[in-house]
């Protein structure tokens, strides 16, 4: 009964694994400025509001899920905890990559050449 939400809740955690942050051409680069230029972009990119975009995607994801699970199995409390899970990590990949071009515009900005 359980296991699919917590199959899909390991496959989400999976999925947030492996961000490394910006990759930046460094000929030339004064590696010590670059830190502090990384870091204070990494503040501007903290405004970015990732606990509410997975709450709503949470909150959106078990609505839709609720829905399916009423239709496709008459369950809907497995198919909103489901929905939940998967509307909430999408969530969470969504906000993390605009955190993540945040960072790279605002390196862009400071004259880095960013290759990813």
């Amino acid at each position: 009964m359980h296991r699919p939400v917590i199959l899909v809740a390991a496959l989400a955690l999976a999925a947030c694994s492996g961000t490394k942050g910006p990759i930046i051409d460094t000929k030339g680069v004064d590696m010590a400025k670059y830190q502090q230029d990384l870091a204070q972009c990494e503040v501007y990119a903290g405004q970015v509001s990732t606990g509410r975009a997975v709450a709503k995607g949470a909150t959106g994801g078990a609505a839709v899920g609720a829905a399916i699970g009423a239709i496709a199995n008459g369950n809907a409390g497995e198919g909103a905890g489901i929905g939940a899970v998967t509307g909430g990590a999408q969530s969470a990949r969504i906000a993390d990559r605009e955190k993540a071009g945040v960072v790279k515009n605002c390196l862009r900005g400071r004259g880095y050449r960013v290759l990813n």
